[in-house]
């Protein structure tokens, strides 16, 4: 995999004066950096001199200037004909990325882009049909042809629970529009999950319960508080501009003291503990326990802001009947519920929390530190730095999926009430949510239909469909997978690929003629003998789901071939410009969808172009925090441009969702009001109509924010989200996280005898697999030519382990839960219950990786790279979903750790690093 050795290029074009200029924003992580395009025929050339090329910079540059490196350049085909393209950040850009800086992943892609003579040639570009197991190009008809008709046949002989969906949740909102449209509306199927969970719900349910909104922080938060609590991620590693730009300015400047929480010292954790925070090393899944002991402290110390308290939580006992009914989210009729009817899990009011943790054995600091990990001095040094008795500190708290991806309900549930106690949720400087992973993207044409889902347990509502353990069991027919992995991405993802082996490749029926009625009756046996039809919609053919399992492969067209749109982590919406044309026959997803679902005969799907998906996606938006951006549509259509045009006037700075329309005259002042639009545009005519006009918003859930009297305009938002926590009563709600929900399931998944940890994540470098980074990046793939694995010296002496030698990471005990089924007890989904009923089969992985011995990961447990293509860390995690949640437990992996052998990059340092990363 790995280039023998990379020579990068010497010498990198510069765009003439001519040069056409696009804006767009990076296409990796959540904080979506913006960039400018600018693109040249080949065979031109700007000079060197300030009045001969598009920068109006004399080159060379000086120290530090702004050069343009051989990795922000490419060559593609614009309208037919090669042009040059160099990618580089917008340095006049009035938000994110303030300098125009950039990560070493935004900052090499331009080399994401298609060309033949780099590795992307092996981008798809024409449909294709699996014919005696060799993927042939057809027509798009006929592969369109050929899904639509095994669609009518498996939705009208087997249901539509036989037809699943399996697709990303963050890509462009016009394509995510498009497939749920047509999957949750049209199909109405209950066998849908999105590319990172086996069923559809909340990512981070406590934090919700509660009461927060998931994306209500903006980035001028992150840089305004006094303490920054951060659980399971370093921004740094995954994020790298919000740190960068926001977070470590705020540490050097205004002495911000930063708290991470990891079972490694990654560099960000290091830099914050260097500079007066704190680093707390905890184990994988053992989070609550930590922040309960944590808030458990605090209260004994009075530390509490007791005046945020008792203006701002529940009280069951308030004439305002704050708690009494559905978790203070409205009547017991709703799709939480069924957590609520536990009844151990709601707390009524502070008083009522109080007593249930002081009264936990779990939580007292000397168990809490031995479940953990962390030592007792740092417990007590988190809760001083956290304390807040006068309410004159601004606290505030971020957390990703280190977090919410170990032991989910607990672990968010215990660090909302943790905020709570701080005085932190609904101020500028004091805000609670996620940092993020993928930009939001996600807009849904349909509603999940909750109510065909199989699963019913006693006492509680319908779970939604876990569409791994569906599959498993034997249950789908057609499987429509779009822009993931699926298998490798899942946890126990090799026993997975085993059961989709038998239902497609071990299948008997199989396609061996190009005849359209010969595929569809060969594939039509195979549904009726119990067997799978596959087909992948994708960029890359993917090994396994599309090299091996898939019947039919559909090409899309992706980041720079159409104009789309999406929102960044702190619901900043841009619009991503095509500058070049897709490779081949690629279409956008929209596009494809469109053509599938009217050959199937659903209406609707007249979409001449991106814009009008967008646009008919509007009224859909209404009901999210992260990207309503309905207003932004009416205001287009006042105007009579496309909504796309509109939103190409803001350029890389956008607009912060949700857009809202108020009276022209309405000045919006907020802390961070600055970031919230361009400053050309705040004056501008562009936004403005009959009186009206449109407005970003700095943070959700302000409750200092006095909104104007007629803040509804001509388009509705929600005033609560604006203003006030997302509960029936406004205020947030204390909820309990009881150890003994998990610790069946922790005590009988943790390490035994000489078993590790083995943990897994993202690093800087390698953001995602999925994308183009580990695979067509050839100075990563010479950096990182296989998986690598964490090991602390001490672990690695007992194995007789050093830096560069191959490992073998397996287990003989993955626990996967192996069917649906219906409980009558509302304890059943709880691990000890699935176990003694017969619900749980163990299962057997293995992974090679190459070793790392370093200090920097916490001795017990190891860590590795989460989405190797080839050497999957999910492969040992466990696939028993979280029972209240129904999310998945990725960062719980354990195995056996030994040596196999040395690789060949320990004593040849071209390929492969072994350095610290906690080094500041």
């Amino acid at each position: 995999m790995a280039t023998p050795y990379y020579i990068p290029e010497d010498r990198v074009p510069l765009p003439p004066t001519n040069a056409e200029v696009f804006t767009t924003c990076c296409d990796y992580c959540i904080v979506a950096c913006g960039y400018k395009v600018y693109r040249w025929p080949v065979g031109q050339e700007g000079g060197a001199k300030a009045d001969e090329n598009a920068f109006k910079k004399n080159f060379p540059v000086g120290p530090l200037g702004r050069w343009v490196s051989p990795n922000q350049h490419n060559i593609v085909m614009a309208n037919g004909k090669p042009h040059h393209v160099v990618i580089v950040g917008d340095a006049d850009t009035e938000a994110v990325n303030l300098t125009g800086d950039h990560s070493i992943r935004g900052g090499c892609i331009a080399q994401k882009v298609y060309n033949p003579s780099k590795p992307t040639r092996d981008r798809l570009q024409r449909p294709m049909i699996r014919v005696f197991d060799t993927l042939m190009p057809v027509s798009w008809d006929l592969a369109l042809d050929v899904a639509a008709e095994l669609s009518k046949y498996v939705l009208k002989n087997h249901s539509e629970n036989a037809w699943a969906c399996k697709t990303y949740s963050y890509q462009f909102i016009e394509n995510t529009y498009a497939i749920t449209r047509l999957a949750l509306k049209d199909i109405n199927t209950p066998a849908f999950a999105w590319h990172d969970s086996p069923a559809p719900g909340e990512e981070s349910a406590g934090i919700a319960f509660a009461g927060f909104m998931t994306f209500g922080a903006g980035y001028w938060d992150r840089a305004n508080a006094d303490v920054l609590f951060i659980s399971g991620t370093d921004p740094f590693e995954t994020k790298t501009i919000l740190w960068n730009e926001w977070i470590m300015p705020a540490i050097q400047k205004k002495k911000m003291k930063v708290i991470m929480v990891l079972p490694r010292k990654t560099a960000g954790a290091a830099y914050a503990e260097a500079n007066g925070g704190l680093f707390l090393d905890v184990y994988p899944g053992t989070d609550s326990a930590l922040y309960n002991a944590i808030a458990r402290i605090i209260i004994e110390n009075n530390g509490q802001d007791a005046e945020f308290i008792k203006n701002w939580t529940s009280n069951f006992f308030s004439e305002l009947w704050e708690t009494e009914s559905g978790f203070g989210r409205g009547t017991r009729n709703t799709h939480w519920q069924w957590i609520t009817t536990w009844g151990k899990l709601e707390a009524k009011g502070y008083e009522d929390f109080k007593k249930w943790i002081l009264g936990e054995k779990e939580f007292e600091i000397n168990k809490a530190s031995e479940i953990t990990g962390v030592s007792v001095e740092k417990i007590k040094k988190a809760a001083e730095m956290l304390s807040n008795a006068d309410g004159k500190k601004k606290v505030s708290f971020a957390y990703e999926k280190g977090n919410y991806w170990s032991n989910n309900y607990l672990n968010t549930a215990s660090l909302g009430s943790l905020a709570l106690l701080t005085g932190c949720g609904n101020r500028p400087g004091r805000m609670m949510g996620r940092l993020g992973g993928h930009q939001r993207g996600g807009v849904g044409g349909g509603n999940y239909p909750g109510n065909k889902s199989p699963d019913k347990f006693g006492g509680r509502r319908r779970l939604t469909m876990d569409l791994d353990r569906w599959v498993e069991s034997g249950h789908v027919r057609f499987a429509w997978v779009v822009g993931n992995t699926w298998m490798s991405a899942m946890a126990g993802s090799q026993g997975l690929m085993d059961t989709f082996n038998k239902l497609t490749r071990g299948n008997p029926n199989q396609v061996t003629s190009l005849v359209k009625e010969e595929i569809i009756e060969t594939l039509k046996k195979r549904v009726d003998s119990g067997g799978m039809v596959v087909v992948n919609q994708e960029i890359y053919l993917r090994d396994p789901i599309g090299a091996k399992y898939a019947d039919i492969v559909l090409p899309a067209a992706t980041w720079g071939e159409e104009n789309f749109t999406r929102a960044n982590g702190e619901r900043r919406l841009r619009l991503y410009s095509k500058f070049y044309d897709p490779p081949g026959e690629a279409k956008p997803d929209w596009w494809i969808v469109a053509k599938w679902a009217k050959k199937m005969g659903f209406e609707g799907y007249d979409w001449k172009d991106s814009n009008a998906v967008f646009e008919e996606g509007a009224r859909f938006s209404r009901g999210r925090q992260d990207n309503n951006y309905d207003a932004l549509v009416w205001m287009a259509k006042k105007k009579n441009i496309k909504s796309h045009e509109l939103l190409r006037k803001f350029g890389t700075t956008g607009i912060q969702c949700p857009v809202m329309v108020v009276d022209e005259g309405y000045k919006y002042d907020r802390p961070g009001w600055e970031y919230t639009m361009p400053k050309a545009m705040r004056d501008s005519q562009d936004i403005r109509a009959d009186g009206y006009k449109i407005i970003g918003v700095a943070r959700l859930q302000d409750s200092e924010w006095k909104l104007p009297e007629d803040h509804f305009g001509a388009r509705y938002v929600d005033p609560k989200n604006l203003t006030a926590f997302n509960t029936q009563s406004g205020k947030a709600n204390w909820l309990k996280s009881p150890w003994d929900v998990f610790s069946d399931f922790f005590d009988a998944i943790k390490p035994k005898d000489d078993e590790l940890w083995v943990t897994n994540g993202r690093i800087n470098e390698i953001w995602q697999s999925g994308f183009d980074d580990i695979e067509r990046r050839p100075y990563i793939t010479q950096r990182f030519p296989e998986n690598f694995i964490e090991i602390h010296p001490d672990d690695a002496k007992a194995r007789g382990i050093e830096s560069g030698d191959m490992i073998l990471a397996y287990s003989e005990r993955i626990p996967v839960w192996k069917d649906s089924n219906m409980g009558t007890n509302a304890l059943d989904t709880k691990y000890s219950n699935l176990l003694k009923q017969g619900h749980i089969k163990f299962t057997k992985a293995s992974v090679t990786a190459v070793a790392i011995v370093t200090p920097a990961v916490k001795k017990g447990v190891s860590y590795m790279y989460f989405l190797h293509p080839t050497q999957p860390a999910n492969s040992l995690a466990p696939r028993v979903p979280d029972p209240l949640t129904n999310q998945y437990r990725y960062k719980l992996g354990v195995g056996r750790v030994k040596k196999i052998g040395e690789s060949p990059y320990k004593n040849d340092f071209r390929a492969m690093t072994f350095a610290r990363r906690d080094i500041v």
